[in-house]
């Protein structure tokens, strides 16, 4: 059971940072160390995502993280943080029907001492989504790039990127908000779209390889200190420039509060 007790950043002040334009900072963290350096350093939100399967366990894809995995970083995060609000990832297949969402949520929430979870959305979870929330569980939904969809998908390409899709998109957008979506997160999509997103819900929409209009910018930690093995994502940008993690760290929140990143 998680030791975590503190509320820290809170949906309604996610949402009030929203209505004042004051951006919102997000990075990965899996362990108890980088947990307590994000905390300190004021990061609003830490997400403890399946990425673990490729930065920790040095796996081609996230597919094969499981519900013990994510658990067992979430407790090792939660049990570490007073200040940022922990999202915690659903991990493949661990919500593809209502009673699977509701008893994984429910485990990550009261095992790993998580404060919200995150799933990857498109219109069919919609019912899923308004049934977490309707138990009190608050929901990321993730659009766009789908990580979990990669052997669907044939690759992590750009989403969003003609009209047809673009409307989907947008309207998937829409209905998870009225389903009781709290934040959705876009990745891989043109800045543009994620704009129009961001427009067009009243909720955080938090953003990776999305543009700089979006509510708030969320990166992989590893991504950031430049300790990521073979190539990095386009959108990323090293913050280990001549400087401790910590000034790092501290930097990439800087740089999202103020909108010099991403450029």
């Amino acid at each position: 059971m998680s030791s975590q007790s503190h509320l820290g950043i809170t949906i309604k002040q996610l949402k009030n940072m929203r209505d004042n334009n004051e951006k919102i900072a997000c990075l990965t963290a899996y362990d108890a160390a980088f947990a307590k350096l994000l905390d300190h350093a004021g990061m609003d939100i830490i997400l403890v995502g399946d990425s673990l399967g490729m930065v920790i366990q040095g796996h081609a894809s996230t597919v094969s993280v499981t519900m013990e995995d994510i658990i067992y970083h979430t407790m090792c995060v939660a049990s570490s943080t007073t200040h940022s609000l922990v999202i915690s990832d659903m991990p493949f297949m661990s919500y593809s029907n209502i009673d699977s969402a509701l008893h994984n949520a429910t485990r990550l929430m009261q095992e790993g001492g998580a404060q919200m979870v995150k799933l990857e959305a498109t219109q069919r979870q919609t019912e899923i989504v308004a049934e977490l929330s309707e138990c009190g569980i608050p929901v990321c939904a993730h659009l766009g790039l789908r990580p979990q969809y990669i052997h669907k998908l044939g690759g992590y390409h750009s989403q969003g990127t003609d009209a047809d899709s673009a409307k989907e998109l947008l309207l998937t957008s829409t209905a998870l908000e009225q389903a009781g979506a709290d934040i959705l997160l876009v990745e891989c999509i043109p800045s543009q779209l994620a704009a129009e997103i961001t427009k067009a819900v009243n909720i955080p929409v938090i953003g990776i390889g999305a543009g700089k209009d979006c509510d708030g910018q969320i990166l992989v930690l590893q991504d950031i200190l430049g300790i990521t093995p073979g190539k990095t994502p386009p959108f990323v940008k090293n913050y280990m420039q001549n400087c401790s993690i910590q000034e790092a760290v501290k930097n990439y929140i800087k740089e999202v509060k103020s909108g010099a990143f991403p450029v």
